[in-house]
């Protein structure tokens, strides 16, 4: 086995194989002033993600204890109680391993591939270097069947945080796993801590894979369904998805779904809506939904004592699912978005969209409790235990009222003063349409389906303003990456943000961070036919 080592990986990887991705290119970009798009500058105009204004950057976070960690992604067997499938994971555990660091460490992972194909790994939520952000042909070359690759970076900002690959499908299998960096001035008083990840499933049931799944969504309405429109409404250009399989061998991965979409049952979800999503709830109909690796008829039981305060950290790993989450018997209080504080705001529930984290605060009281996250619009739910005390389990269709209390969203709470992005008028104004159906599964942005070529141009010191504008029938949850930006009216600092369809939501983030960076709708399935794009800082 080959191995790469940092060195070999700035030189001969990002050196070589990103010249093409970093210079003589053409491409098209926003104006600027509100999203018409031109010819730009060929991409040697931009940094590259092994410049030296990335290195400079990289500088200023410093360089902390080095935490060494290694992760084989591989085939395996998972028991997801009760059900054992065959999936791809970090080991033999789903979630993957927790990895955690404190803030101002330096994180050294070095990811061993044994899969059958390439892979990547993403830090999601981390503003980090950008030759590390781990996107395929933009920021690396992806890591070779039987390759490894050393990620290397400082780690800044305390918080939840998450990681996955960004290799065609791959998250969809058993590829994530939480990050969490601790604070070394931790504001927050608590007994214990449980890391919830929440899933949905499909890999390995019954013949099912993500890549299956894929291949039969491509095929779209129109196709399966004699023209009726599940979901439409954009404009797009188009036909079939499958476009955003830019990571792997087109003609291998597409050759290798449809032959699986054709021995596994059909996973295409019609008639799920929800009012909190504005409507159509999602495209894919998983067999489960998960909390840290459980179904609910097995479900993962957490044991603590009466009194005591339990900081919840909330992540949605889904690929095509968002989860409404409540504690039977508690009120929450929230204390941070994405990995960034917010002013404490207290509920019922809490709606998370894929790539979304909260952190909350509990109280415990005495007994058991259930856990519940309602896989929104789709009549399922997904379940862990809360126990500290005597008393009987409630069963997998434990409801708790709390889910029909107060529901807070991300628009209703307000930054921590310390995280508070300070009033300024924005530098420039990128417009993202959000475009394409379920009809013909022509997801894009801008009505241009994702090319690596393409890239938005922004400036060092800017405030930049995002403007999504969701002309489609359907919810998308965007992510940036590499930065946290604040939601209108002194909003909470996210780097995923629910756009709901038929609105317009505009966000602001200081272009503090130079490189390439990706820009997509965190529905797997969307970004993977076309819903994703590049920001790029100019030299």
């Amino acid at each position: 086995m080959r191995t790469h080592t940092r060195t070999h990986t700035r030189r001969a990887v990002l050196g070589a194989g990103l010249a093409a991705a970093g210079s003589g290119l053409l491409a098209a970009c926003s104006d600027g002033s509100g999203g018409s798009s031109s010819p730009s500058a060929a991409p040697a105009a931009f940094v590259a993600p092994d410049g030296a204004e990335v290195a400079a950057a990289e500088a200023k976070r410093g360089s902390g204890p080095v935490r060494d960690v290694r992760l084989t992604a591989t085939r395996t067997q998972i028991d997801l109680g009760g059900r054992t499938v065959g999936t791809w994971a970090y080991g033999d555990r789903l979630p993957g391993k927790e990895v955690r660091v404190t803030a101002g460490d330096t994180l050294a992972l070095t990811l061993a591939n044994h899969l059958p194909e390439p892979t990547s790994m993403h830090w999601h939520g981390l503003a980090l270097r950008n030759d590390m952000d781990g996107v395929p042909g933009v920021t690396q070359q992806p890591v070779r069947a039987g390759a490894s690759f050393t990620y290397r970076f400082a780690v800044a900002h305390p918080g939840t945080y998450w990681f996955h690959p960004h290799s065609g499908v791959q998250q969809d299998r058993g590829l994530y796993a939480p990050l969490i960096v601790e604070d070394p001035k931790e504001p927050l008083q608590y007994d214990k801590e449980w890391v919830v990840v929440l899933d949905d499933w499909v890999d390995g049931v019954d013949g099912s894979t993500p890549d299956a799944v894929l291949a039969e969504l491509a095929k779209g309405m129109d196709h399966d369904m004699g023209g009726m429109d599940h979901g439409g409404g954009g404009t797009g250009h188009g036909g079939g998805g499958g476009g955003g399989m830019h990571h792997m061998s087109m003609t291998s991965a597409t050759s290798r779904a449809s032959t699986a979409s054709e021995k596994s049952p059909s996973r295409m979800l019609m008639g799920a809506t929800s009012p909190l999503l504005g409507g159509d709830a999602g495209d894919v109909a998983y067999p489960y939904y998960l909390v840290n690796g459980r179904a609910p008829a097995d479900p993962e039981t957490f044991a603590a004592k009466p009194g005591d305060r339990i900081r919840i950290r909330f992540v949605n790993a889904g690929g095509d699912t968002a989860f409404r989450v409540a504690l039977g018997g508690h009120r929450m209080t929230v204390t941070h978005t994405d990995g960034f504080p917010v002013e404490h705001a207290e509920t019922d529930a809490l709606l998370l969209g894929m790539g979304e984290r909260y952190d909350v605060l509990v109280e415990a009281k005495d007994g058991v409790f259930p856990l519940t996250a309602l896989a929104e619009g789709k009549k399922e739910a997904a379940l862990a235990l809360l126990r500290t005390g005597g008393g009987s389990a409630p069963d997998a269709s434990a409801r708790p009222r709390e889910l029909d209390g107060q529901l807070l969203t991300a628009d209703r709470l307000k930054a921590d003063r310390a995280v508070r992005l300070r009033d300024r008028e924005p530098d420039r104004t990128v417009t993202l349409r959000l475009t394409g159906s379920m009809a013909k599964y022509d997801w894009a942005i801008n009505g241009e389906k994702y090319a690596p070529s393409r890239r938005l141009p922004v400036a060092a010191g800017e405030r930049v303003r995002l403007s999504f504008v969701n002309a489609t029938t359907m919810w998308h949850p965007m992510h940036l990456h590499g930065h946290t930006f604040a939601l209108p009216g002194g909003g909470p600092r996210k780097d995923t943000a629910i756009v709901l369809p038929g609105k317009r939501l505009d966000v602001d983030f200081d272009a503090d961070n130079p490189g390439l960076w990706m820009l997509h709708c965190h529905n797997v399935y969307h970004s993977e036919s076309g819903m994703m794009t590049l920001l790029g800082y100019r030299k």
